[in-house]
């Protein structure tokens, strides 16, 4: 989030939309929307509508292991099926800038406007609230929300507390699992902070994040998570 209030207040869409409110039939049908064009960009993304198209789901399943699922209210994200409809290619990174339960509660509003895949606490706990699969509306860009996942932090930018040791390690080992499931580099040109995204006023993580110290986690967990897949060498 990042912005100077707190998370519970209402945001904005987050430079995001439903491609649904097009005027769109699927199907047989025919598309009609007086002399209106649609975007070519978004014609290519409209198959995984068709049902039984998109990857299997199931209720409360979580992408990273030991997260716990709290759903956000779906005025909050788009359904999708990446990365076969979007790829993805960035994390972002946020800090909520309040509580972690005023967090929850503020991606749980569908007033709300906006949400990220997950919230880490100050103790390493990682809540997943939108399936990786699906477009959460945390960037404030709709092309970045597309091609990213999006992890919040709880606390507050101007505090250096906020960031403790569990946090660190627990948000670089997700982060490390995602680039890992999804081949991203580990690098700032692809492990961004929201401040970072074009045309964002938001301010988030802040002076306070310790970019060098996660990234450095970030590769170890990486480092770690490849040589654990690798097959054993024979003698």
């Amino acid at each position: 989030m990042g912005k100077r209030r707190s998370p519970g207040g209402k945001a904005s869409r987050d430079g995001d939309r439903p491609i649904g409110r097009r005027a769109l039939l699927i199907g047989g049908a025919v598309a009609a929307a007086g002399t209106a064009v649609l975007a070519r960009d978004e014609l290519g993304h409209l198959w995984w509508r068709v049902p039984g198209v998109e990857k299997p789901r199931k209720e409360g399943e979580v992408d990273f292991a030991g997260a716990r699922w709290v759903s956000a209210s779906e005025e909050n994200w788009r359904r999708a099926d990446r990365p076969d409809d979007y790829g993805i290619d960035m994390v972002i990174v946020h800090v909520t800038q309040g509580g972690f339960d005023s967090a929850v509660k503020a991606f749980q509003d569908p007033e709300h406007g906006a949400a990220a895949h997950y919230i880490v606490r100050k103790d390493g706990h990682i809540t997943q609230m939108i399936r990786e699969l699906d477009v959460a509306y945390h960037a404030g860009n709709r092309e970045y929300n597309e091609r990213s996942v999006g992890i919040e932090h709880a606390g507050f930018v101007e505090r250096a507390s906020s960031f403790t040791d569990e946090m660190y390690e627990a948000s670089a080992r997700l982060t490390a699992r995602i680039c890992a499931r999804y081949d991203i580099p580990v690098d700032r040109e692809h492990i961004i902070g929201h401040v970072e995204v074009p045309g964002t006023d938001h301010t988030d993580p802040g002076p306070h994040w310790d970019w060098d110290r996660y990234m450095r986690l970030v590769r170890q967990a990486r480092s770690g998570a490849t040589q654990a897949a690798a097959p054993a060498r024979q003698a």
